[in-house]
């Protein structure tokens, strides 16, 4: 592939391993941007990136602001409790609103899942998807998935376990395609409630077995419990959760040597991994927060019409 076709980054699912690639690619170029002493660059200058948070969010919106920012792009954050929305005002009027002020780019985060695509059917402006309900995170494996390969060298052929709250999130849905179609073996983990075997349907292995799932992993993908998401009857408490499925320094000790250890964040520390290990120096938490400005700045430049040139 040698250059980016869409205008909308919608979901990792609709994406070719090539197009997947064509960002990972991009994000190491921006990456290399962030090391310098001045780590502005022109790219977007005269355009205006909308970040439209309709679900509350630290991470995502502060590494989507400053990704526009680096590249020198206006940016206007807007928050529900900000917005016309809480007067009743529907969300295809709010973006319509938003793109008659010539914004460029709407980055939505949205409870609903598809609400990026709905947008993104009218809207002349570019959509990037920064997360919708529990359906996907596209951004969040595309940095998950860069920093695995910059770890590890390659993604095809490796081992990848996703342990936790499988069923509501939105991380491990992108993730498993995006890994799956780069040739990655996925493994998904956790208790029968939260990782029904359904989720073997998208090519991955299910298993409520935590030692078979740490034993031959390359890479451990832990993810936050979704209480705002559950419906009490999926999980019976934190306490049990942590017994039998958390990772502590005991299962630890039983993992490949050379594995490591991711977690999108927020970390639950004590609940699904022990503080020492997610402060470890087999931990890449730190890591992958610093990867996802990269990628996010490769992904609002490439969906704005930029190009890299490519041999």
């Amino acid at each position: 592939m040698k250059t980016w076709q869409r205008k909308d980054l919608l979901g990792i699912q609709d994406l070719s391993a090539d197009e997947i690639n064509f960002l990972l690619d991009s994000a190491l170029a921006f990456k290399q941007v962030g090391e310098r002493t001045v780590k502005k660059v022109p790219s977007l200058r005269g355009k205006t990136v909308i970040n439209l948070f309709i679900e509350p969010s630290t991470r995502t919106r502060t590494s989507f602001e400053l990704a526009a920012k680096r590249l020198s792009a206006d940016v206007i954050n807007i928050t529900a409790s900000a917005s016309s929305l809480v007067k009743g005002e529907t969300l295809k009027d709010t973006a319509l609103n938003l793109q008659a002020l010539n914004a460029d780019i709407i980055v939505i985060r949205h409870s609903a899942a598809g609400a990026p695509h709905f947008l993104g059917k009218f809207l002349k402006a570019s959509v990037v998807n920064a997360g919708d309900g529990a359906h996907e995170h596209p951004t969040q494996a595309l940095l998950d998935a860069f920093t695995i390969r910059e770890k590890k060298g390659r993604i095809a052929g490796l081992k990848v376990t996703i342990l936790g709250d499988i069923l509501y999130s939105r991380v491990a849905r992108s993730n498993v395609w995006l890994l799956t179609k780069l040739g990655a073996e996925v493994t998904l983990a956790g208790p029968s409630t939260l990782v029904p075997r359904v989720f073997e349907e998208l090519g991955c292995r299910v298993t409520h077995n935590i030692d078979e799932a740490l034993r031959d992993a390359d890479v451990i993908n832990l993810l936050r419990i979704q209480h705002e998401r559950q419906r009490k009857t999926m999980f019976p408490s934190t306490g049990e959760y942590t017994a039998m499925f958390g990772l502590n320094k005991e299962r630890f000790s039983r993992m490949k040597p050379d594995s490591f250890i991711m977690h999108p964040g927020p970390i639950n520390r004590g609940v699904e991994i022990d503080s020492d290990l997610a402060d470890g120096n087999r931990s890449v938490i730190l890591e992958q927060v610093t990867n996802g400005l990269a990628v996010r700045m490769a992904v609002l430049f490439l969906c704005s019409g930029g190009q890299f040139s490519e041999s």
